[in-house]
């Protein structure tokens, strides 16, 4: 089967991608293009399904670039490949010939680009990122190599959807303590129970930026198992374990 790679018109003449879990060699649970590392999958399989990516990006295999995710707000500048991965959730760079690499399974990937200046990003922001500011935290470090804030598009790519995304009231309780207008991206549940808008509260970041443009590709990591790895979805399914799906860019 063949990659199936999803794209924005948005990010303009850079290359870039949000890889679903079409075209991998991963079975089992896993089955398609898990990129997971950290997962119990075969690491030969997924040193294939990377591989893959890369190809796809056109760049060597140990230029597709990622870093250990810790949902934090930490970002990395890189100008050549790593030998480790840096405790960190999102990478910049102006350097061409790498792929800033993300993964997710539920959690907003986030490119970014300033094709002007030269200058890309990734981010993995989940709740606890966004709520951080690793969005935020991006923009500063594309800004710091040359980003013009305001030349910069930024995309959310699948992600869990709000009908999707069922919290606690101890959840909300996180973000109205840090502003009350944050009550705005839930809406009321079953009992006491609330959705939250994960994809809505990462434009909301992202535009309070001043970046010039920010989008979600609308599709929901919960909802199309096909073509989607979902970690509350293998978690309601009580499955051992769920794959990684990767998002890169490149300039």
């Amino acid at each position: 089967m063949t990659l199936e790679i999803l794209t924005s018109d948005s990010l303009g003449p850079i290359r870039h991608g949000f890889f679903t879990r079409h075209g991998g060699a991963s079975s089992g649970v896993f089955a398609g293009l898990n990129c997971g590392s950290g997962s119990s999958d075969q690491r030969e399989i997924v040193a294939i399904n990377r591989a893959r990516v890369a190809e796809a990006m056109g760049v060597a295999s140990d230029h597709l670039i990622g870093v250990h995710q810790i949902h934090s707000a930490t970002v990395v500048k890189v100008d050549k490949p790593l030998a480790e991965k840096p405790r960190a959730d999102a990478l910049v760079t102006a350097t061409p010939g790498l792929a800033l690499s993300v993964l997710t399974a539920d959690c907003q990937p986030v490119l970014f680009s300033d094709p002007d200046a030269g200058v890309i990003g990734a981010a993995h922001a989940g709740w606890r990122g966004a709520l951080d500011g690793v969005l935020d935290a991006t923009v500063d470090a594309m800004e710091e190599l040359g980003a013009d804030r305001e030349n910069i598009t930024a995309v959310i790519g699948p992600c869990i959807s709000q009908r999707a995304y069922e919290v606690g009231p101890e959840f909300l309780d996180s973000f109205v303590d840090q502003d009350p207008e944050y009550a705005r991206f839930f809406a009321n549940g079953a009992g006491d129970k609330m959705q939250f808008d994960l994809a809505g509260f990462g434009l909301h970041r992202l535009r309070a930026t001043g970046v010039g443009h920010a989008e979600w590709t609308r599709h929901c990591t919960y909802s199309n198992p096909d073509r989607f790895y979902s970690y509350r979805r293998s978690t309601h399914a009580k499955e051992a374990d769920y794959g990684r799906l990767i998002a890169a860019i490149t300039l």
